[in-house]
């Protein structure tokens, strides 16, 4: 996926301004790939230019101005192409870069109080963003009553429940990684 599909099937379903596409794009998609909020404007721009949305500014009293974006028939055709492809890349779904996990991989020029310290770290961090998902299922639910499509909501939860799945993983391998440490210093 790229910053530009997530962000055209969230026009797909109403125009939005940066903002509010910056808010659903961190209430929705953001466990599975994130983006700054000038990375978000930056594509904005570019797609644009590519004629896949269009942007109206609104020019509004007591507050700042601001720009509403729409998807164009253009627009919504990448989506379809884009959704339509038969790529699967399992690579590409199974691929991590994460400094953490470089950091795991070297920590055996550490003490293990100090790995110990790191994984219980991330440990607690995995336990909050679990958390933050309890709070995508409303999310989900309140967007799916302004879309007005449950089928379309269904496929929501479903990457939904890969974050839970994903998050009950890493909290089971710090667990184990922090008994393995735990042992090693007996």
């Amino acid at each position: 996926m790229s910053l530009k599909h997530g962000l055209l099937g969230l026009l797909n379903y109403g125009s939005m301004t940066g903002y509010e596409l910056d808010k659903a794009f961190k209430d929705s998609l953001s466990f599975f790939w994130q983006a700054k909020n000038s990375q978000i404007y930056r594509e904005l721009d570019a797609m644009e230019r590519c004629g896949w949305l269009t942007s109206e500014r609104v020019i509004q009293n007591q507050k700042p101005n601001k720009r509403v974006y729409s998807i164009t028939d253009s627009g919504k055709e990448e989506l379809g192409k884009w959704l339509s492809s038969p790529e699967t890349d399992i690579a590409d779904a199974m691929r991590i870069r994460s400094a953490f996990l470089m950091r795991v991989f070297f920590a055996g020029e550490t003490s293990i109080d100090q790995s110990l310290e790191m994984l219980r770290t991330y440990r607690g961090q995995c336990t909050e963003s679990s958390k933050g998902l309890s709070v995508a299922h409303d999310i989900i639910s309140e967007y799916g009553a302004v879309v007005g499509d449950d089928r379309k909501a269904e496929y929501w939860k479903i990457a939904a429940l890969y974050g839970e799945m994903f998050y009950d993983a890493s909290l089971n391998w710090a667990d184990k990684a922090i008994a393995i440490l735990e042992e090693m210093k007996r």
